[in-house]
């Protein structure tokens, strides 16, 4: 496959790193490319791009971007996003310290950020995933307790089925909450994934869904 990775901060480098390390053609896309020189002299297989050249060279998309940026980043974007699996691992984190550990998001209550990228680019397949777990557990994570669970949801179907077929390469369980509504609920995750390491308890946990 052909992997876009808009973004490239810590969390774009470690999935650019997974998609080489498992066979795909992976470009990382920035606006500032001399973030990523350092990154680019350890990891040669992954090219870079701007943003625009990196959706038009990757068949599946990764959006990895700070959430107060994603909107306008998707505005920017969303030509060359249509018809295309759109890998959302935003979360709307606000510029708002935390309180007692709780992080502070700017979407209101119901309302999700990737519905509202969805709306913006209506023709992209947006499916969350990768957004409530740290970035050093998202490719083959090892727990004694066996895989952990990766939840995701989007409207579309086939999309989807993709990222499930990713995530499973990459050593994760999948929960399928199906639409884009469930996006509100699976992006709180965050808030609840952060707590034990703003509290001082570590960074090294994640999710599992267990089922009678």
């Amino acid at each position: 496959m052909k992997i876009g990775i808009v973004g490239s901060g810590v969390v774009a480098q470690t999935l650019a790193i997974g998609f080489v390390k498992h066979g795909h053609d992976v470009m990382v896309g920035t606006s500032h490319a001399s973030k990523l020189k350092e990154f680019q002299e350890k990891n040669p297989k992954a090219k870079i791009g701007t943003f625009q050249q990196t959706v038009d060279f990757g068949s599946t998309i990764v959006l990895a971007v700070k959430g107060t940026a994603a909107e306008d980043i998707v505005k920017s974007i969303s030509g060359g996003l249509s018809g295309k699996t759109v890998i959302d691992t935003t979360n709307p984190i606000g510029n708002i310290p935390p309180v007692n550990g709780v992080i502070q998001y700017f979407t209101k209550a119901n309302e999700s950020l990737m519905e509202r990228l969805q709306k913006i680019a209506p023709a992209a397949n947006f499916v969350k995933c990768f957004n409530s777990v740290g970035s050093p557990l998202y490719v083959n994570p090892q727990f004694a307790d066996g895989k952990p669970t990766m939840f995701i949801c989007g409207n579309n179907d086939a999309a989807r089925e993709e990222v499930t077929g990713i995530l499973d390469v990459f050593g994760w369980e999948v929960a399928d909450m199906g639409k884009a509504e469930a996006a509100g609920t699976i992006e709180s995750l965050c808030i609840l994934w952060c707590i034990p390491g703003m509290t001082g308890g570590g960074w090294s946990h994640a999710f599992k869904l267990l089922k009678a």
